[in-house]
């Protein structure tokens, strides 16, 4: 006899509300998988290509090994996390866990090992760079398992939590909003890596995440004790008395669920189409928009990530009105189209003359994004309800995470490609890392002049100032020492492909190189002889004395960081020359950065280091100045970046509409379904031994 289908009711009963505690400690959840995951992907790429100088190509490469590690973790976790049958319920326990290594792993991933010394264990540049790229990796590996220990488990936990059909989508609505306004403040970690308070003045974006990753850390583990105990499963009663299922049938059954493979199809189109905003998106304001000016740019991705976030909570609301109207579907389509309209309009909000028209496409994606991905996961839900229709079993866990995998899988993918794409367009992150490390010395230098300018001749020759001398001249010996280490073992290394295009390179780098080596090991001598004066002088202390020492001193404090600054820049140099002589259609390009540089290296030889530490600082201050305009890439590369970044997504967002209209689970079908299990439910209640 068939089973009768009842009338829909497609209000909201009192007992299908969820408690305000709960939506609040739930929607809490949505900074892991939507702030910390995301910034995450985003940042190791940026940095890793412009603070570390490693290859975009292999940094995308590796951003999809985690991906395909998940193919085999997520529905693992998924599978275990359905059968866990512990005091505390099947989810909580992967809440508190996965949190808590959220937290560590997070701050892993920034201890990148580097520096000249390092790159001393090494036979050749490339040797480093691949050891770097594989610290990455692991480091990347054990985050992304940390997060998918969390992510499944409270995903499926959103799905169980009611049965409503539009419950479900306040639910993970909540989700949305909590993570979307923790995400205001994550676009801020790249200007907060780039303070010198966080990075020190010789450091860069990587050395400032060391600290600001502790920051976060400090926040997410109370908090995933918060989860844990606040937290209820209210399905959990009716999964305890299921039986344990095999891992390959659930996955089996997951997979041929033609609404769910609709579904995933449409979520995993868009989401690697629409990652290349996170990724070229971050690319594009700084070299573009603001040519080369990390500062600059590193601001405005601030601002315009806080918009892009206080819209994605904003956004909440809309849904919630639009969706029950129109229903899920509908309101999918709509998002999709709101995404492609914000894709075009770039064409236009590109515009270096106006940096802030950027704002305009962020709102836009912003909101698309927010409705196509809290409906993707309610709608999910609403499968696994029509799935226990028919087969009595809820088998969340392995439904979200396939659907979590794909949406990953999508962004690795987008990562990936995207990070051939900047090889293609011809991106120089060398020549970025070059500029990076002059200017790195040049701080340094500033920092230790700005310092020195509290001295003031005989009148301060007392004892304060004699112990600022004695410890910043050790300091200067340790420095120099480590460098004459560093260039030794430099002279030794086999030269890289910048030989091909630049015959002459090898013989200059090792006159650069032997230069550095002599003029250094002479600075340590004089440092050491100066200590050994200023031991005298203090048994016999004499104002005049100590104060001709101090002033012997601080020109030789300095030696080495202006001979870093020297290497650095020839280092640049025949970088730019390498890449002038290679090229056809950017010649011009390099020609005019030449020159720049070569300017540079002209204030650089002629710098007076024993000029008194006022004028010092403003010569040193003028050459930081011309130092930024470096890092311009060529006109081909930026144009390159926004076809690709504009054009691709647009593309793949014709498949995601295909696929979302081929979704057949309709909003009168999911209430007939909620109704059905309902009346299951109370039937089992009145007679339990049936």
């Amino acid at each position: 006899m068939k089973e009768q289908v009842p009338v829909a009711d497609s209000s909201t009963k009192p007992e299908d509300r969820i408690r305000f505690s709960q939506l609040a400690a739930y929607g809490a959840g949505g900074i892991i998988p939507i702030a910390l995951f995301n910034v995450t992907g985003i940042l190791v790429g940026l940095m890793g290509n412009i603070s570390l100088g490693l290859s975009a190509f292999w940094l995308g490469a590796i951003l999809i090994v985690p991906r395909l590690w998940d193919a085999l973790s997520d529905p693992l976790i998924g599978h275990l996390s359905d059968n866990t049958r512990t005091r505390w319920g099947r989810r909580r326990p992967y809440l508190l866990i996965g949190g808590i290594a959220v937290a560590v792993f997070f701050v892993v991933i920034w201890w990148i090992p580097k520096g000249d010394m390092i790159r001393t264990w090494f036979p050749s540049e490339s040797g480093f760079q691949w050891f770097q790229l594989s610290y990455i990796l692991f480091s990347l590996l054990l985050f992304f398992t940390a997060v998918n220990l969390f992510e499944i488990p409270h995903g499926a936990l959103g799905m169980e939590m009611t049965t409503d059909y539009h419950e479900r989508t306040r639910l993970f609505s909540a989700k949305s909003f909590v993570g979307n306004l923790f995400a205001m403040s994550t676009p801020w970690l790249f200007a907060l890596a780039s303070m010198r308070i966080f990075k020190g003045p010789g450091g860069n974006e990587v050395d400032g995440m060391r600290y600001v990753s502790l920051m976060i850390a400090a926040f997410f583990i109370p908090l995933s004790f918060w989860w844990f105990f606040k937290l209820r499963e209210p399905g959990f009663v009716k999964a305890a008395t299921h039986e344990k299922t095999p891992f390959w049938k659930d996955m089996k059954h997951t997979a041929t669920n033609r609404n769910f493979i609709m579904l995933t199809l449409t979520i995993f189109t868009l989401a690697m189409g629409f990652n290349f905003v996170q990724l070229l998106g971050s690319y594009i304001p700084i070299f573009y928009v603001f040519g080369g000016d990390k500062v600059a740019g590193a601001y405005m991705l601030g601002i315009n990530g806080t918009i892009w976030a206080i819209t994605g909570v904003l956004a909440v609301f809309p849904l919630n009105w639009i969706s029950p109207k129109l229903g899920k579907r509908n309101t999918l389509t709509i998002a999709i189209s709101l995404m492609c309209l914000a894709q075009l309009s770039k064409i236009v909000c590109y515009n270096p003359s106006h940096p802030y028209l950027i704002i305009i496409p962020t709102v836009m994606l912003s909101a698309g994004m927010l409705f196509f991905f809290t409906l993707g996961s309610s709608m999910v839900g609403d499968i696994c309800d029509e799935d226990e229709l028919k087969t009595g079993y809820r088998t969340e866990g392995s439904y979200y995470s396939v659907f979590w995998w794909f949406i990953k899988m999508g962004s690795a993918l987008a990562s990936f490609v995207a990070g051939a794409l900047i090889v293609f367009t011809m991106f120089d992150e060398t020549q970025v890392t070059k500029v990076d490390k002059i200017q790195g010395s040049i701080r340094e230098m500033r920092t230790t002049v700005q310092f020195w300018k509290g001295y003031h001749g005989i009148a301060s020759a007392n004892k304060e100032w004699t112990e600022n001398t004695r410890s910043q001249s050790s300091e200067a010996i340790r420095e120099a020492k480590e460098y004459v280490t560093y260039l030794e073992k430099e002279s030794l290394k086999k030269q890289d492909e910048i030989n091909l295009s630049l015959p002459e390179y090898p013989a200059l780098k090792k006159n650069a190189l032997s230069n550095a080596l002599s003029a250094t090991k002479t600075n340590i001598n004089a440092l050491e002889q100066l200590q050994l004066r200023l031991e005298k002088s203090t048994s016999h202390p004499q104002a005049s004395g100590i104060d001709t020492i101090i002033k012997e001193a601080i020109p030789l404090i300095l030696q080495t960081k202006i001979v870093k600054a020297r290497i650095n820049s020839f280092e640049l140099m025949s970088r730019l020359e390498a890449k002038s002589a290679e090229t056809k259609n950017s010649k011009a390009h390099y020609q005019k950065i030449i020159l720049e540089v070569t300017g540079v290296n002209n204030r650089l030889a002629n710098l007076k280091t024993t000029l008194p530490p006022d004028l010092l600082d403003k010569e040193l201050s003028a050459i930081e100045s011309s130092i930024m305009p470096l890092t311009q890439q060529t006109p081909y590369t930026l144009l390159m970046m926004r076809v690709v970044e504009i054009g691709l997504p647009i593309l793949l967002s014709i498949f995601s509409i295909f696929f979302v209209l081929r979704y057949s689970l309709t909003e009168k079908r999911s209430h007939e379904i909620k109704d059905l299990l309902k009346q299951r439910s109370m039937a089992r209640n009145e007679n339990p031994d049936n």
